[in-house]
């Protein structure tokens, strides 16, 4: 069973699970999940827990021996085992397939890890612990899921807040969970009537919104000139370097070049594929090839190269006009003549 991390709390109180797979990429979902299923996990006697974090010299006889620990005398226990960023290999996938025929009822087996690949999902470890159990998902949520995130997050707390302080909330704390907790919680505090409006939000709070690069292309593939323009103004106030940017959308556009190209000659999901392109990725990059052709992107790249040449002779002079000049040009519908 796979579910979102905001409805985990509501699973664990329908049925206790024997095995969790918590991934993703939020660290205060992460958090969350594993505090809930700690909770959950106590109250139903499982008062022993270890955790374990597997790197290059990890013992497993550790977790062997705590799924081996089975007594009279033995406490349920809770087992949670960290996966390393790298993810897993080779090695990593033939322990975890020995633990999934080792858990029995005493245990409750929590495995952590990032954002998943499609071909982890598929995988035989996977498969084993995720027939057992519930995957929980940890992603951040999108610019479309936020608002309803916020809502959510809101009623738990007993704040009432209007449409736009749902939007205002969601935009100013877009890529920061951990500041957007702390934000409702003061918010909670200051108005004990619950009563959430954009008076009220700007009187108390300031912004807390984190962008990246990669929500900046985000816009940029959408298409949307607005949203990437707050983006790129943001990332310039947070002095991210705009070598980085630059570096970021240069292999973007040179990935959309070639698939531009070998669109004209194959289907256009045979090319997704042949890039590897997420499926929850497709619908930009289909925006962006159906916005910009060949001959548009070469002119991005010849803008692109004026900009790094900027950057690299002359010190004196912001490259950030320039940025934004790009910016606007890649969301710019094509003109058909």
């Amino acid at each position: 069973m796979r579910i979102f991390a905001d409805r985990l709390v509501e699973q664990l109180n329908k049925q206790l699970h024997p095995t969790y797979l918590i991934f993703g990429s939020e660290p205060l979902l992460i958090q969350e999940s594993r505090q809930a299923i700690q909770k959950a996990a106590f109250a139903q006697g499982f008062e022993e827990r270890h955790r374990f974090a597997i790197d290059s010299s990890f013992d497993w006889n550790a977790v062997y021996d705590c799924c081996q620990a089975m007594s009279l005398f033995s406490a349920q226990q809770i087992i949670e085992l960290e996966l390393p960023e790298s993810g897993v290999n080779a090695g990593i996938a033939k322990e975890l397939l020995s633990v999934s025929e080792m858990l029995h009822s005493d245990i409750i087996f929590v495995l952590i890890g990032s954002k998943l690949t499609k071909a982890q999902e598929n995988a035989k470890w996977f498969k084993a612990l995720a027939n057992n159990g519930c995957w929980v998902n940890c992603l951040s949520p999108d610019i479309q899921r936020l608002p309803q995130f916020v809502q959510t997050r809101c009623r738990a707390l007993n704040l009432k807040p209007d449409q736009e302080a749902v939007q205002m909330l969601a935009q100013w704390h877009e890529g920061n969970l951990f500041a957007l907790t702390q934000s409702l919680e003061k918010l909670a505090l200051q108005y004990p009537d619950g009563i959430l409006n954009l008076v009220r939000l700007e009187e108390s709070l300031s912004r807390h919104n984190h962008f990246t690069a990669f929500h900046w292309i985000d816009a940029l593939l959408a298409g949307k000139a607005k949203r990437s323009q707050r983006i790129l103004r943001q990332l310039e106030a947070e002095g991210v370097e705009s070598v980085i940017l630059i570096r970021t959308v240069q292999k973007e556009l040179t990935q959309l070049l070639n698939m531009a190209n070998q669109i004209q000659i194959k289907p256009i999901g045979q090319v997704f594929e042949s890039y590897r392109i997420w499926q929850s990725k497709r619908p930009l990059y289909s925006a962006a090839l159906n916005r910009l052709q060949a001959r548009k992107i070469i002119q991005l790249l010849q803008l692109l190269a004026k900009i790094e040449l900027l950057v690299k002779t002359q010190y004196d002079q912001s490259s950030w006009p320039l940025l934004h000049q790009l910016s606007t040009e890649i969301c710019l519908p094509q003109v058909k003549l």
